[in-house]
């Protein structure tokens, strides 16, 4: 929770409850959460994409389009307050209106493209001036922030809930610190240095800068990164006991991943199958619709089609379409 510009310390509004083995510690203090809110404080939820399914699906549907890291928190403000003072995020961020309404004021940078590191401090940076956007969000407006730019928010005569979606934009510095990672290996840059340039290490870090190295790389990073979204997966798992060669599967849509041969990257693993498998591995990986195990084009007999495709349902890779129907009507009801 966060009032007036600084953060409530936590033990104001949780508490431990006795448990065994171990207590539950932190646990929200629904009371003295309301009485703090009713006093003007912002509800905040931190990295709802981690444990709400709407949120973690549309994250993922925006990583899958913008090809950057994307979360989401949410802001609940009680009426004639402000949860945070002026600042800037370090990532690029879209403000969506929820509920209720609240004024945005917008400021000139302090920062250009600010790092993680680089945060605004009125008190050595001095005041942000005059606002260049002044505007108030409706239910069902958006903002666009980039990273960088002065903002503050203020809620009206009425309480506002508010989603803030930030994406981590891949930059030239971590493009940087990724090539000279793999410049490890090069025994001149494990060496001290001395008074002759070096221009023979900086040739090396050139050829590391190419542009489809650091494609690979970000690319690699954003795809290792990625956590499961996993909706469903025990109903899927049950779908396998009758799963057979004409049961309609396709890819699970939160699935960001890299096919490379036999080995399909995704979520932080490598899963590697026999070279037999090739074929129908390349074939799965570029399904963009639904399909039977009996039409992998490959050599594989129907038993050994089944076994990969049991196998990839259970990496959470392929489902079983109408177990994820199914499940969707559940959850909906």
């Amino acid at each position: 929770m966060a009032k007036a510009g600084a953060k409530l310390d936590v033990s104001d509004y949780t508490k431990d409850l006795s448990w065994r083995p171990e207590p539950f510690s932190g646990t929200a203090d629904v009371e003295r959460v309301l009485s703090e809110f009713e006093d003007g404080a912002t509800i905040v939820l931190q990295g709802l994409h981690l444990n709400w399914q709407p949120l973690a699906e549309f994250c993922r549907s925006l990583e899958s389009e913008l090809d950057h890291p994307a979360q989401a928190n949410a802001y609940f403000t009680p009426r004639s307050a402000q949860g945070l003072p002026v600042h800037h995020d370090t990532h690029d961020v879209f403000s969506l209106q929820v509920a209720g309404e609240k004024r945005w004021l917008v400021y000139d940078p302090a920062w250009e493209l600010p790092l993680k590191q680089q945060r605004y401090k009125a008190e050595t940076m001095g005041e942000p001036g005059d606002p260049v956007l002044d505007i108030t969000l409706q239910a069902g407006d958006t903002l666009y922030l980039p990273r960088g730019w002065l903002h503050e928010a203020k809620t009206s005569e009425a309480d506002s809930l508010h989603l803030t979606v930030g994406v981590n934009v891949y930059t030239w510095m971590d493009a940087f610190k990724a090539a000279l990672d793999s410049c490890a290996r090069e025994v001149g840059f494990r060496r001290s240095p001395d008074s002759d340039p070096p221009h023979e290490l900086l040739e090396l870090l050139g050829r590391e800068l190419q542009p489809e190295r650091v494609e690979r790389r970000r690319r690699r990073k954003l795809v290792r990164t990625r956590r499961p979204v996993l909706g469903g997966q025990l109903t899927q798992l049950r779908a396998l006991e009758t799963l057979d060669v004409d049961t309609v599967v396709e890819r699970r849509p939160t699935v960001l991943f890299d096919f490379h041969g036999t080995t399909l990257s995704f979520e932080g693993k490598d899963v590697t199958f026999p070279d037999e498998a090739a074929e129908d591995l390349a074939f799965i990986a570029q399904a963009e619709e639904a399909f039977t195990p009996a039409e992998l084009p490959g050599d594989l007999d129907d038993e050994g089609r089944l076994v990969l495709v049991r196998r990839l349902v259970r990496e959470g890779f392929l489902v079983v379409s109408e177990a994820a129907r199914e499940n969707g009507a559940d959850a909906e009801a």
